[in-house]
């Protein structure tokens, strides 16, 4: 197995996390590569002692993870051919036998260019943010149309859709998707552990934070795939667009010109809460994520409006970071 799997892990200052994740890694994956995105800690000696090939990225240059990836997975083929390949983030934690389950499921679907798992949060008591974290990782098994930053992939669907698109700065990889599966491959997410996450999400500010990114991936990825069939993104963003500004700027410019009644219209929020919130099952879990969702549309506008605003200057956006 390890003469087939490499794996490329990217991150910035992680700490104890990365160790662990290059524990968990090395363990299971013949050859390894760290991305480091500028860190000031110890993370370029950590990776080192770990035996994994480092790659420093010119920060000069507008970083992305998709770069991070491609440079990665470029460094990884130096050393020879590579069947797979696992994408993992610094922040995370491969499960014991993930690749070698991952490996197998791909030696015998051949069509199959991404498989991943059940992502869980390390934890999910320390903050909401976590929790909520947690629930969205809990995705149906079976074919899908994207992953998440960790997954095994095949190498030769990589190299044939060429790679991450590093212009991305945030949800390169449901757009890589797209063009895979365009390509006539396909995603497939397995019912196994595949890692640990630490979101490490205890603010709101963070949790708004990653909502704007959300917004932001949604509306580049409509510009991108946006066109019928794929209409990728293009259900996100048009959510947080109509809830986040169309309705409320609505009720402001009606409370202006008609009436100030007009105003209790935002009632409309409290009920989307409630539907959301019944239509879930009405348990703790149901609520919080319809707050949050409803709550988190405002943040996807923004990171929409942001996207739009960026293209009419002319200009590239900045990251978004939320830790």
């Amino acid at each position: 197995m390890t003469g087939r799997v490499g794996a490329v892990l990217i991150g910035r200052n992680e700490g104890a996390r990365l160790v662990a994740c290059l524990a968990s890694v090395g363990a299971q994956a013949g050859r390894l590569v760290y991305v480091d995105s500028g860190s000031i800690d110890a993370s370029v000696t950590a990776a080192e002692q770990a035996g994994a090939a480092v790659v420093a990225l010119d920060m000069a240059q507008p970083f992305t993870a998709a770069r991070a990836r491609n440079e990665g997975l470029a460094r990884l083929l130096e050393d020879g051919a590579l069947d797979y390949v696992q994408f993992i983030d610094g922040d995370c934690e491969l499960r014991e036998s993930w690749i070698q389950t991952a490996r197998d499921f791909l030696d015998q679907t051949p069509d199959v260019a991404v498989v991943h798992g059940r992502r869980r949060e390390r934890f999910p008591e320390a903050s909401v943010y976590n929790q909520l974290c947690d629930w969205e990782w809990d995705r149906p098994v079976g074919e899908a149309k994207a992953c998440g930053g960790d997954a095994l992939m095949r190498v030769e669907a990589l190299q044939e859709v060429g790679g991450y698109n590093p212009a991305l700065i945030a949800g390169e990889e449901p757009e890589m998707c797209v063009r895979l599966r365009q390509a006539g491959w396909r995603i497939w997410s397995l019912p196994v552990e595949m890692t640990w996450h630490d979101a490490a999400i205890t603010r709101f500010s963070q949790f708004w934070k990653r909502s704007q990114r959300a917004g932001h991936a949604y509306t580049e990825g409509a510009a991108l795939h946006g066109a019928p069939p794929e209409r990728h993104g293009v259900k996100g963003r048009n959510s947080a667009l109509i809830w986040g500004v169309a309705l409320p700027l609505a009720l402001l410019l009606g409370a202006l010109i008609f009436h100030p009644a007009i105003l209790l219209g935002a009632a409309i929020y409290p009920a989307q809460i409630l539907r959301l919130g019944l239509r879930g099952g009405g348990d703790r879990k149901a609520w919080l994520q319809a707050v949050f969702m409803t709550v988190g549309k405002f943040a996807e506008a923004r990171g929409a409006l942001g996207y739009y605003l960026n293209r009419i200057q002319g200009r590239r956006g900045g990251l978004i970071e939320y830790k």
